[in-house]
């Protein structure tokens, strides 16, 4: 027989323990190429097995960058929540602006039902059709007596606003500032029961009770000029009377979203615009 080529043999290696003092052999494991491989690759393996089991089923996952947690799951939905109702509200001021100024100038006002209907007043859509109907009177009425009374024909003194003396409403502190998109008005607080009272001589074009925001008071001024005051526990005046600066005409103490109020929340509107009250009160 020939010799066989000592390379074509399968090459066996062995990894030995050895004990540092005496030299004696503690453990000894023998394995080829192929064997050194596959155990390699089958360590990786469950290396990377185990760290998957760990990101995925355990709270360490949190650790990882941008993944979302429980916290900022409950901060999207509020964050969406929040988003929700500061579009419901632009809308419901939005619709509250426009026939604010369509009172003002003496335009048709638009059918609640249309706009119900449409998805433009979403934030009534939870009214009864009586309710809704109401409403409609209510608005129409304020038109039908302001046109009556000839508030807005009546001869003007053509002054500017910063030359008219206003009487403060109430004396107060300012809790919530006015802002023209979010909140176009301002919250004076006060103890129930404070008298409210005119800031400028004018006609009451509204008087009435609303489930929102209590008892209402609104009055139209020369100048285009318009103030509003809600939250009231009772109304002194009556839609059509003429009322002189400083002239009381509610009392502060009404409900708000079926809670007790203990502010005044007063609207100055010009020309169709709201505007600042405290750029020309002193409160």
């Amino acid at each position: 027989m020939g010799r066989q080529n000592p390379g074509s043999l399968k090459r066996t290696y062995r990894l030995s323990f050895v004990d540092n003092e005496t030299h004696d052999a503690i453990r000894s494991i023998r394995f080829t190429r192929p064997q050194l491989v596959y155990w390699i690759i089958t360590f990786v393996l469950v290396l990377l097995l185990v760290f998957y089991c760990l990101f995925a089923f355990t709270p360490l996952r949190t650790i990882i960058p941008g993944y979302p947690d429980a916290h900022s799951r409950r901060e999207a939905v509020a964050n969406t929540i929040k988003i929700d109702s500061l579009e419901q509200a632009l809308t419901r001021w939005d619709l509250y602006a426009e026939h604010l100024s369509r009172v003002l100038t003496g335009s048709p006002v638009p059918d609640f039902d249309s706009l119900v209907r449409a998805g433009s007043a979403r934030y009534l859509s939870d009214k009864s059709p009586a309710e809704l109907a109401r409403r409609d009177s209510v608005l129409r009425e304020t038109v039908r007596k302001e046109e009556q009374f000839g508030v807005s024909t009546r001869p003007e003194r053509n002054l500017p606003l910063e030359g008219q003396h206003f009487f403060a409403p109430l004396k107060g502190v300012v809790v919530t500032p006015f802002d023209r998109v979010l909140h176009p008005a301002i919250d004076i607080s006060a103890p129930t029961g404070t008298v409210v009272s005119a800031v400028l001589d004018g006609t009451v074009v509204f008087s009435g009770w609303d489930a929102e925001e209590g008892y209402i008071v609104i009055l139209q001024h020369r100048g285009d000029l318009l103030s509003v005051y809600t939250n009231n526990q009772k109304v002194l005046r009556s839609a059509g009377e003429a009322v002189k600066a400083g002239t009381p005409v509610a009392l502060v103490g009404g409900t708000s979203s079926g809670l007790a109020a203990d502010h005044l929340h007063f609207e100055l509107w010009h020309d169709g615009e709201s505007i600042d009250p405290t750029q020309y009160i002193s409160f």
